[in-house]
């Protein structure tokens, strides 16, 4: 039985649909109510269970193992003080760098081999090279953004904690994460409301982007569904390499390739991309390199283009807000 906390947020869920196909049980974490998705709805107390926990409460945490056996860890929830102004800076650090100290105890009291972590992408920041961005590239020291910056604290303390625990410990960079249940408007692409606003009929509101979406720039993006079945295969495989794992597309995926791809399902889609790359971005597309994942679990994506897009309008038409 694998716990996952956070396992009803938008990578959760699709992390535990994979697991139940996998044939694993499921105990989510989760510390708000939320609602159990309709893609295992069935499951609902004979293969899923649900805990509502504040993770960094350690004693009611712990207390989760002793009405389950849990056989390994998939920690996706708390690890970074986010959104800016939830916490008071101090406060917000204290309860990231708890969270992920409580899973570790926890996989210690309950006597668990295998705990699995969220990295991101985003720690490859500064790297020199080119891509595709390899496990073993050093990082710098450095980050832009809280997030890769308490990423590589987690990965950092999480190696260390897996050698003088003995519990083994994996953390996973993972790429850009799009489909059914994400954010329908992220501030890192404008994949998810190109794909929202042709459901719906309408042109897209690019304004929470970081930057302009030009046709030739893209980025590492995997579809949700590969990205749950990933980190399933991660968690469930008997022996692993490595401590740090890719979890991505393993190539780049362009602006002008998802409104090709939209087009064939919404002639009509309302998109409208300037020619190009971006003039002031980096100049080169940033993706992952999978050749550990793939070596290790014989992982590959599942969902081209194509095929994400046309699974991602369906699951809106079929009257999903999200």
């Amino acid at each position: 039985m694998i716990l996952i906390t956070g396992g009803l947020g938008f990578i959760g869920s699709h992390t535990t649909r994979a697991m139940l196909d996998l044939g694993e049980s499921c105990v989510l974490v989760q510390r708000r109510a939320a609602a159990v998705p309709d893609a295992f709805a069935s499951e609902a107390g004979r293969r899923v269970f649900v805990e509502q926990a504040d993770i960094t409460d350690r004693p009611v945490f712990l207390e989760i193992g002793k009405r389950y056996k849990i056989t390994g860890i998939v920690h996706l929830a708390g690890s970074v003080p986010w959104p800016p102004g939830a916490y008071e800076p101090i406060d917000g650090a204290r309860k990231a760098i708890d969270s992920l100290l409580n899973v570790i105890q926890a996989a210690s009291d309950w006597e668990v081999a295998r705990v699995s972590t969220a990295s991101t992408i985003g720690v490859y920041g500064g790297v020199a090279g080119n891509p595709p961005y390899r496990e073993d590239m050093p990082l710098p020291m450095t980050a832009g953004h809280v997030i890769p910056a308490f990423k590589k604290i987690g990965e950092l303390l999480a190696d260390y904690m897996a050698g003088v625990t003995g519990t083994e410990v994996l953390s996973y960079r993972i790429g850009g994460i799009w489909g059914p249940g994400g954010n329908p408007s992220p501030s890192f692409t404008a994949v998810p409301q190109f794909v929202h606003a042709a459901a719906r009929g309408n042109a897209p509101d690019l304004s929470a982007l970081y930057s302009p979406a030009y046709a030739d720039d893209g980025t590492d993006l995997c579809y949700a569904k590969d990205c749950g079945r990933a980190i399933a295969l991660l968690q469930l495989s008997e022996q692993l390499s490595y401590r740090t794992y890719n979890v991505a597309a393993g190539r780049a995926t362009k602006y002008g390739e998802i409104a090709a791809a939209i087009r064939k399902v919404t002639p009509d889609a309302q998109i409208e991309l300037p020619a190009g790359r971006d003039p002031n971005g980096p100049g080169h597309d940033t993706y992952l390199d999978i050749t550990r994942i793939h070596q290790d679990t014989g992982y590959q994506p599942a969902y081209d283009t194509e095929r994400a897009v046309a699974d991602y309008i369906g699951w809106l038409r079929a009257g999903n807000e999200r």
